[in-house]
């Protein structure tokens, strides 16, 4: 019988370890070289079962990345960018047939307790398990610097290694791991100054790879539906005289969406902003604002019952909300039918929304996972930012769903424009939902105007024209359309154009910084 229980554990990486991960990443090569929170989320997301974490006693104290790629690219001369997608990691191609070590991290004050054989021992399974044909990894090789001088070749620094006439800590290590050294890639990691850049690809063959090896990566289907139903809400904004008036009519399109049984039912942007017409004498826009800060609690607890009672994700549109240090910040909120709440701020507030209001930017874009895999959430003007969309997708986002409020066909269609080109860049879904209606005595909300739409990547497995589905110009309304991860994840792997699989990270990359 046990009396205590187990200190160090290996297990599979998840979520929520990103920011722990990322801090034991700062901890061991410094912030500038360190994985960030997000990049650790697109590597979960992307492939769950090649990250792992050693955590001692509810501390993690080490990390380790893996990937599944073809073997042909793993041995071509290739960098870590390129072959790691900046970090982010990559789906499992269906061509796959080696495992690709990327990263093994061990806080430095827990380095006697063998982690690093721990993860080279997980890995080995994993290959074995997926029935790969061995594991590659492209190594450092830190002693290279000190011995430049004497070996001008790193070839022959890795010779020497091998022969037991110099010692490297890093290249000794893998090579004890049964690893064997198959070639040297110059300016793998160029950042990487005591091994000159370089890399060592390393080797070790699977003594269990069947002959032929059919590679088992259809697992993220089982974790993944098929298919997910979406509904967008085009919200009329009218003249009401109580609260209880907008909950009804928010109340009436999520029942609406939830019987036709649709997964996720998403609001436009600044839609509470009906409530403004309760007051009897017009409001100045400053305080506007404020006036309807207050209403923040009300309206996330409310939101938040919906989503659970009518077992239905929400994307509650945004909300204007009062920071602790009184800033008034565009967040949109999305409830989740197991009853947790998430938030995206909107990072670029447009000009007249920085001039009426004083409406702040915000920070951070993370994906929201849910029970029909990640999503993503670009507020109106955000989603014509492409940056903000490709962070959001390398952490591993099938959806993005964009609530918008235009007030006349021109900002309608650069919202419009910019979500198909999201959705072609990304191989992506992408869902806008906007407002419609008048409210006369609203500063800055007087007209609307909108199409809200369900958008598709431009290939044979979707829609014609890229539009799942969309709606009449400014009619209140709602449309609703089926959207397959799995034509979307095939689109990903083997589509006629490969949007996410050929970018050129030898010329170009997008680093985001976090807060």
């Amino acid at each position: 019988m046990a009396t205590s229980n187990a200190k160090l554990i290996v297990r599979p990486a998840l979520s929520v370890d990103a920011k722990a991960i990322a801090a034991l990443s700062i901890k061991v090569y410094g912030r500038a070289d360190a994985f960030t929170a997000a990049q650790i989320r697109g590597l979960i997301n992307n492939f769950p079962e090649g990250q792992i974490v050693a955590e001692y006693e509810g501390k993690i104290v080490g990390h380790c990345a893996t990937l599944i790629v073809n073997s042909k690219l793993a041995f071509a001369p290739h960098s870590w960018n390129e072959i790691t997608g900046d970090g982010y990691g990559r789906v499992p191609p269906d061509n796959g047939d080696v495992l690709y070590g990327m990263e093994v991290c061990v806080d430095p004050d827990f380095r006697r307790l063998r982690i690093g054989e721990r993860f080279y021992r997980k890995r080995k399974e994993l290959c074995q398990e997926f029935e790969l044909k061995g594991i590659v990894i492209v190594g450092r090789m830190p002693g290279y610097a000190r011995k430049k001088r004497q070996y001008p070749e790193p070839q022959a620094y890795v010779e020497a290694v091998v022969n037991k006439q110099v010692r490297d800590q890093v290249l000794n290590f893998q090579l004890n791991q049964g690893f064997s050294p198959r070639d040297v890639l110059p300016g793998y990691i160029r950042e990487d100054k005591a091994s000159g850049g370089n890399g060592v690809v390393m080797f070790w063959p699977n003594p269990l790879a069947p002959e032929e090896t059919t590679v088992k990566l259809h697992r993220r289907k089982t974790r993944l539906p098929s298919s997910v139903r979406v509904a967008t809400v085009q919200f009329q904004m009218r003249r009401i005289a109580k609260i209880d008036e907008f909950e009804e009519q928010v109340e009436y399109w999520v029942d609406v969406a939830a019987d036709y049984n649709a997964d996720f039912v998403c609001f436009p942007e600044l839609f509470t902003l009906e409530l403004l017409s309760i007051p009897e004498k017009k409001l100045e826009p400053a305080q506007a604002i404020e006036w309807i800060a207050d209403y923040t609690e009300r309206f996330v607890a409310f939101m938040e019952k919906l989503a659970v009672s009518y077992n239905i994700n929400i994307i509650g549109g945004s909300h204007p909300t009062r920071m602790d240090n009184g800033d008034i910040r565009n967040i949109a909120y999305v409830f989740l039918r197991d009853g947790s709440v998430h938030t995206q701020d909107k990072l670029h507030p447009t000009p007249s929304e920085r001039r009426w209001w004083n409406i702040k930017g915000g920070h951070g874009a993370n994906v929201i996972i849910t029970d029909c895999g990640p999503i993503g959430v670009m507020i109106c003007y955000d989603s014509e930012f492409p940056e903000l969309a490709r962070h959001l997708t390398n952490q591993g986002a099938l959806l993005l769903f964009v609530p918008f409020c235009t007030d006349e066909r021109r900002g309608y269609l650069r919202v419009r424009y910019c979500c198909h080109a999201r959705a072609v860049e990304n191989q992506c879904y992408v869902v806008t939902s906007g407002v419609v209606g008048n409210i006369p005595n609203v500063e800055n909300m007087d007209v609307h105007y909108a199409e809200s739409a369900i958008l598709t990547p431009s290939d044979f497995a979707f829609a014609r024209d890229g539009v799942a589905a969309d709606t009449a110009p400014n009619t209140e309304t709602i449309a609703i359309a089926d959207l397959s991860l799995d034509d979307l994840l095939t689109s990903r792997r083997s589509g006629v154009v490969q949007n996410l699989h050929d970018r050129r990270f030898d010329l170009y990359r997008v680093t985001w910084r976090e807060k």
